[in-house]
């Protein structure tokens, strides 16, 4: 395989900070929803589900255009963000908070399946001990479910490597700034002789995605055998 160049570096390392930033800021927020939707009943719950769910059903380039919308530098939240120097529009934070929303649903689904396998009975008889709700979350629930989150966090960081609609709607593709991997592949291939690079990193792509299935596989069995030990 031919040298990289400084193009397909760049693509392939923003693909990797975007994809790990946009997993490590919304795996709190997930293992938050996924336990509401899975452990309470309140008003709004159904809405709540369609919303978080929602990004998987919709076009990515409309996810796109209502987050510039949106966030923009003219949008509803993006004019006030403006104003104190943040600007997600046209920016690789921005498409953070693309491959972020988009892999909020598998994220949340995954982990949600993960509270839906403990018997609430163990979480009860904590509470009956003494334990406020919050502790036996973080020490009962949490530890249980951690496959789970493993499992949600890998399928977030493979969608947010993969995610390319609603980030080429809401930050363009601007090399070495916006160019994430599934961008720098379509670019690649709309010229004459990119094949040999969009191949590349068509490759790459597929082995990191895959390198980080089988590390996540690995760590889900171990943490399981240790849970199973116990």
């Amino acid at each position: 395989m031919a040298a990289l160049s400084p193009q397909e570096w760049q693509a392939i390392i923003l693909s990797l900070r975007v994809s790990l930033w946009a997993t490590a800021l919304s795996l709190p927020l997930g293992i938050w929803v996924a336990h509401l939707l899975a452990r309470r009943n309140f008003p709004g719950k159904a809405l709540l589900n369609v919303l978080v769910h929602l990004p998987l059903i919709l076009p990515p380039v409309v996810t796109g255009y209502l987050l510039l919308l949106t966030f923009g530098r003219k949008g509803f939240i993006g004019h006030y963000l403006d104003h104190v120097g943040i600007v997600l529009a046209f920016n690789w934070t921005g498409a953070v908070l693309a491959a972020a929303v988009m892999a909020f649903p598998l994220m949340v689904r995954a982990i949600r399946l993960g509270f839906d396998s403990v018997d609430p009975k163990l979480e009860q008889a904590a509470a009956t001990l003494g334990a406020p709700p919050l502790w036996v979350l973080a020490t009962v629930t949490l530890p249980l479910i951690l496959p789970a989150i493993i499992a949600g966090a890998v399928l977030a960081f493979a969608k947010a490597m993969g995610e390319f609609g609603a980030t080429i709607t809401f930050v363009a593709n601007i090399p070495g700034q916006t160019q994430t991997l599934p961008s720098a592949i379509y670019a690649f291939l709309q010229v004459p002789g990119g094949d040999p690079q969009a191949f590349r990193l068509v490759a790459i792509s597929t082995t990191l995605s895959m390198c980080a299935l089988l590390v996540s596989e690995l760590f889900a069995r171990h943490v399981q055998q240790r849970i199973s030990g116990l």
